[in-house]
């Protein structure tokens, strides 16, 4: 059993950043957007960028501070899932924040050695209800996993058009080989569905389950 370690542990720190002191009205409008005007589906689903939050007077005032006055997308990924089946990253932070806790597994970027990751480099973080944490770009990261039955409702923050088509490639090189969607570089675990739609399958070991 993989153990959950609270996002205020200090472990977390190598892999994001927990923001506190943003004002709390802001945060409390966007959790009751979240869990309001956004679906719970049976799996998981994902929708880059949501008017029902997009449109909030309280994202607007967020946006300029995530990322430095760059346009943000502001979705969520929601459902129910306790596998990790794969692990992903950007060039950029991305920003999450439940309306319910929610749990996040995570490796570095760092851990990939020779295209690969050993899913045992996996460390699980539960972020409660109401708290805005920053993932960092070298953290890799996918979708949540429940914290309790009810399953999750997570906004995703990330900078306008990541997670979209994956651009026309004009040079491999880098990472390039990974590159799954704008902006959203992919490794795969075998048994996922993502693997079997052709996803790159870079991750060994144990599919972890919660």
């Amino acid at each position: 059993m993989t153990e959950i370690l609270p996002v205020s542990d200090p472990a977390f720190a190598e892999y994001g950043a927990v923001w506190s002191n943003v004002d709390a009205s802001l945060i409390g409008a966007i959790a009751d957007a979240l869990e309001a005007a956004t679906p719970l589906p049976e799996a998981t689903d994902y929708v880059p960028e949501d008017p029902a939050i997009q449109g909030l007077e309280a994202a607007t005032k967020l946006a300029p501070a995530l990322f430095g006055g760059l346009p943000v997308e502001f979705g969520w990924c929601n459902g129910h899932n306790l596998k990790l089946n794969c692990l992903e990253y950007h060039r950029t932070s991305e920003f999450n924040l439940g309306s319910r806790d929610f749990v996040l597994l995570l490796a570095k970027q760092s851990d990939i050695v020779d295209g690969k990751l050993d899913t045992a480099c996996v460390k699980a973080f539960c972020v409660p209800a109401g708290v805005l944490v920053e993932v960092y770009a070298t953290t890799l990261h996918y979708a949540p996993c429940n914290a309790e039955d009810d399953g999750f409702k997570v906004l995703v923050a990330l900078p306008a058009g990541t997670n979209l088509n994956a651009p026309e490639l004009l040079a491999t090189c880098g990472d390039s080989e990974l590159l799954w969607a704008s902006n959203k570089w992919l490794l795969a675990h075998p048994e996922s569905a993502e693997a079997t739609s052709g996803a790159p399958v870079r991750l060994t070991g144990v599919n972890i389950s919660m």
